[in-house]
């Protein structure tokens, strides 16, 4: 497969499995929300410094040798466990919709963003880091739009929290083995 198009589907899968439980605090925040810009901004705001601190993992692995980025697999693993069998936690729905406010929350609820896209930039090169980064910040503004649209749904919204927490799990797991196998 075309590196560019392997590049596409990885940040892809990469970015629902980290973001899929953000759907349901951005369908909260717009729902709560009196300017929905607010809500917009912080997420970006928010998701940035996640993919600035996972920068750091690039910058690792031009130095590390590969065979011991593919290690690093085991964190994506480790989360969707966690995932799968934690407690679940919903104290994030209490949060307030300033713009800071979403960026924190955001941000706070980015360790399985950092924990994914830092082995992930570790075992790419920079024009493989570039497309990734590239399509989670395009999959970021789809995001945004689909938590405004689905805060109007709420079937839809009640759906994706209830089976989310399952979802995420499983494909954290699966992105852990191709990181793993890589």
């Amino acid at each position: 497969m075309n590196w560019f198009i392997s590049a596409l589907i990885t940040g892809a899968v990469a970015f629902s499995a980290t973001n899929i439980d953000d759907i349901v605090f951005l369908t909260i925040f717009f729902s709560q929300a009196s300017h929905r810009w607010h809500v917009v901004i912080g997420q970006y705001l928010g998701f940035t410094a996640l993919v600035v601190i996972s920068l750091i993992g690039f910058f690792g692995g031009q130095i590390l040798p590969h065979r011991w980025l593919r290690l690093f697999g085991v964190a994506p693993i480790a989360i969707g466990l966690k995932k799968l069998f934690g407690k679940r936690d919903d104290h994030i729905q209490r949060a307030s919709t300033g713009t800071l406010d979403v960026a924190t929350v955001t941000f706070v609820n980015g360790a399985d963003n950092i924990g994914i896209y830092t082995p992930l930039f570790a075992i790419s090169n920079a024009p493989r880091v570039i497309v990734l980064v590239a399509v989670l910040y395009v999959l970021l503004a789809a995001w945004c739009v689909a938590g405004y649209l689905i805060h109007r749904q709420r079937a839809v919204a009640y759906t994706l929290k209830r089976w989310g927490r399952w979802i995420v799990p499983v494909v954290l797991i699966g992105l852990g083995i191709y990181i793993l196998s890589n």
